[in-house]
């Protein structure tokens, strides 16, 4: 009998290789998982509404977005939590300091501080955010989470005054100048917690693949985290095994590693 009932997969850089392409491996290793029972999960930074046309390509229905801010479990709302209003004035305050842009994501918009400049028009093409408007303070109570645009990568260290607040940098090739925005109480983690709870499965019927550090709690909720060949050297002592990277069939080999791949 399989052990296994639930994976929950990360998008950029462990599914969606650098091209914006899914590897065929990778398509047929999830479908033959579905075919067995064996419940999928998207769980990215990426908020829900800009990740449909990924869900429909792989007839997934169920997701964790925003950093875990948000789970949904098909259809239904299982676990929501915007951030405070006071931390996200705190961080536009910061990044108008700093001349940093930030994009704020609500449960239906991509909110930006600044729509056109070079660094947003690069960002919404290489994560292909089409929901985009203008940042208000109306929203500020919907914000689930954001991504600081900075100007390299060392300025991350500018917002260690926030409390309660981590910031991952991004781990893509030519934005690793950009950092998502994770709450200490709200992350992956929090998510999978979330919907392994609402589905009554155990950890050790889980598994997960990530490369990013927003990973980390993700990969530690589960009974067999995977960190991607491709991964953040940073990731790795977070999870209980190593892939090989996205652009090498990484979500397959996992997956046959544990037997559930004829």
């Amino acid at each position: 009998m399989n052990p296994y009932k639930i994976l929950f997969l990360d998008i950029d850089g462990t599914i969606m290789r650098p091209v914006h392409t899914i590897e065929e491996s990778t398509k047929a290793a999830i479908t033959e998982l579905q075919q067995k029972g064996i419940e999928t999960v998207l769980a990215t930074g990426r908020p829900i509404h800009e990740i449909t046309e990924i869900a429909q390509l792989l007839h997934i229905d169920s997701f964790i977005g925003y950093n875990g801010a948000y789970a949904i479990y098909k259809g239904k709302d299982i676990f929501k939590k915007p951030m405070s209003r006071e931390s996200v004035i705190s961080f536009l305050d910061t990044a108008k300091k700093h001349h940093h842009e930030l994009v704020l994501y609500s449960s239906s918009k991509n909110h930006f501080t600044n729509m056109y400049s070079p660094s947003i028009e690069a960002f919404k093409k290489q994560f292909h955010l089409y929901q985009n408007e203008p940042y208000t303070r109306s929203v500020s109570d919907d914000i689930l989470g954001m991504t600081i645009i900075a100007t390299n990568e060392r300025d991350a260290d500018l917002y260690f005054g926030e409390k309660d607040i981590n910031l991952s940098q991004v781990n893509v090739e030519g934005f690793r100048h950009c950092f998502d925005v994770i709450r200490e109480s709200v992350h992956k983690g929090t998510g999978v917690n979330a919907l392994l709870q609402e589905l009554q499965i155990p950890i050790e019927a889980s598994i997960a693949f990530g490369d990013g550090m927003n990973d980390k709690e993700m990969i530690a909720a589960v009974g067999e985290g995977f960190a991607m060949g491709n991964s953040m050297p940073e990731l790795f002592s977070f999870a209980k095994h190593k892939t090989t990277s996205v652009m090498d069939s990484g979500v397959y080999n996992g997956l046959k590693s544990l037997g559930l791949l004829d």
